[in-house]
């Protein structure tokens, strides 16, 4: 990993669209070695797709919501389901098991609060959960994709 290999990683960040002519430009190769860079950064699984980021408003899910969750459930088997009830419900865009006070959260986009209200009944009837509690974003303030690049480790 150099500086070109950075400088092609946070160019795809920012538009995966790039081509390939584009992108060699840009890290001043030709197109032949900036392809093989680009194939040996996705064989080594810096990157792990390229896809569209969609906008929410035009799709109508502008709402997002934060969800916590506790449980008194630590065992596989709930894990395993918990995780397929989180599978089945599209809405349900982001899901961490974390530490501290609470066991679980989510990440909820909708359109509003009746669409909420639909997710969270069926997060509700498909598992047992011990607590949820809901907090709706007022604003979206940073929100980003790219990931810090500076912390690649030297060869």
């Amino acid at each position: 990993m150099d500086r070109i290999d950075i400088k092609i990683l946070s160019l795809l960040q920012e538009d995966a669209s790039l081509s390939l002519q584009q992108l060699s430009e840009a890290v001043h190769l030709s197109p032949t070695p900036c392809w093989r860079r680009l194939q040996k950064l996705e064989q080594e699984g810096f990157i792990q797709r390229r896809v569209a980021l969609l906008s929410p408003q035009k799709l109508n899910v502008g709402v997002t919501v934060f969800v916590s969750i506790r449980t008194t459930q630590h065992n596989d088997q709930w894990m395993h389901e918990l995780t397929r009830v989180i599978n089945e419900i599209p809405e349900i865009v982001e899901f961490y098991r974390m530490s501290g006070d609470i066991d679980y959260l989510l990440r909820v986009v909708v359109p509003d609060v009746s669409a909420y209200d639909a997710v969270y009944k069926r997060l509700v009837k498909g598992i047992e959960l011990s607590g949820v509690s809901s907090s709706f974003a007022m604003e979206q303030i940073k929100w980003t994709t790219a990931l810090p690049l500076g912390y690649i480790s030297p060869p």
